[in-house]
């Protein structure tokens, strides 16, 4: 590293500042601990720049379910959409900052999206605040620009947090002091095509001088075809329809899978037929509706990412299925599933199943039976 950056100062004197390296990976590791806006979210959005939560550092990942933690991430932090971002840190020394770095990120995120738990993501969370006496709600509600008295808000946002994982909506983000040619290139191939995952890099460049220190963080892999296809909130909305949601399924997830969401959809169409299309700019779903006396109710939503979404998280202000019996006894008939195994706390989230569990003809019959109970209890009010 031979850079230099020149601070002019109001004397009218210059200063050269040199680039240096970071003298211990642990050193650039605490700069994003203590200053996250390192990261420089203005630059991944800059109509929204992404602002950041540290979850924890050295978070563990698991390899099978309920199983020890085997691998350890760097950083997890999440954005105030409640995207979960994995970081991971070298320098540029580190001989590993090429293929090994992207193996080893990878295998992070495809055993986190399968085994982490929100729960204990968020304990993890609330474990930190209380070492460094932060109220955890304050800090949430600061991100999403919430009341912090406001549960439901900050509950919502980790469901949404809860939300993403399952969907595979991720951020992964390489960090270190230079990003070498072939990181680069890799970065950006994944990043324009491992769709949902946003795949980027920051470089952050540290210079020195006469006791001053500069820091230059700049986001790498923002190709144009990755911009339009992962842009996030600021992508304009999508109108999804029957044709296009059915294409990108097969594209996604594949013929079985699109067998699978045509006969919910068929199933609907008979039993609630005011279903919708949604607008989401990168993943499509539609929900069935029913419209009794006034009340407009959903049970479900299929997304184009291969996931039918169970919308306790709705349900739950609408009779009957206010009552949290009701619920509780729509999740034992789903529990009965063959595959099915979701938790108590489910009854007021929104958790997914994969379409692919529903593969099997006296499966996907026993989950649109459990649907059609749905549906007659809720004309029962």
């Amino acid at each position: 590293m031979t850079g230099k950056i020149y601070l002019l100062q109001d004397n009218g004197s210059l200063q050269a500042m040199s680039e240096r390296s970071y003298v211990t990976e642990e050193r650039l590791q605490l700069l994003l601990k203590d200053y996250p806006d390192l990261l420089a979210g203005d630059q991944m959005d800059e109509q929204n720049p992404r602002r950041w939560l540290l979850v924890s550092r050295e978070v563990g990942v698991p390899i099978e379910e309920g199983g020890g933690d085997w691998m350890s991430l760097d950083h997890l932090f999440l954005d105030q959409d409640a995207i979960p971002t994995l970081v991971e840190v070298k320098r540029s020394s580190d001989t590993r900052l090429r293929r090994e770095v992207v193996g080893q990120m990878l295998d992070y995120a495809s055993n986190a999206v399968a085994y982490w738990s929100v729960d204990r993501l968020r304990a993890q969370f609330e474990a930190g605040c209380a070492e460094t006496g932060t109220d955890p709600a304050q800090v949430i509600a600061e991100l999403i620009a919430s009341d912090p008295t406001d549960e439901s808000a900050v509950d919502g946002f980790w469901e949404q947090v809860d939300t993403h994982l399952h969907a595979g909506k991720i951020r992964l983000l390489f960090v270190a002091d230079e990003i070498p040619p072939g990181l680069r290139r890799i970065v950006e191939f994944l990043n324009t095509y491992l769709d949902p995952v946003e795949v980027l890099a920051v470089e952050i460049r540290q210079y020195a001088g006469e006791g001053l220190r500069t820091l230059v963080p700049q986001v790498i892999g923002q190709t144009a075809q990755a911009q339009g296809r992962k842009s996030g909130g600021r992508s304009e909305k999508r109108q999804w329809d029957e044709p296009s949601f059915f294409q990108e399924l097969e594209k996604r997830r594949g013929s079985a899978e699109v067998a699978v969401a045509k006969k919910i959809l068929e199933w609907a169409q008979t039993h609630m037929p005011a279903f919708r299309w949604g607008q989401g700019p990168r993943s499509g779903g539609f929900i069935p509706e029913l419209d009794h006396r006034g009340t407009c109710h959903q049970v479900i939503e299929v997304w184009t990412y291969g996931t039918v979404e169970v919308q306790f998280q709705y349900m739950q202000s609408r009779p009957p299925f206010d009552e949290e019996t009701r619920r509780l006894e729509l999740l034992r008939r789903l529990n009965e599933i063959p595959g099915v195994a979701l938790p108590e706390n489910s009854i007021t989230r929104r958790p997914g199943i994969p379409l692919s569990t529903l593969q099997d003809e006296p499966v996907l019959a026993q989950f649109l039976t459990v649907l059609e109970w749905v549906v007659r209890e809720m004309k029962s009010t």
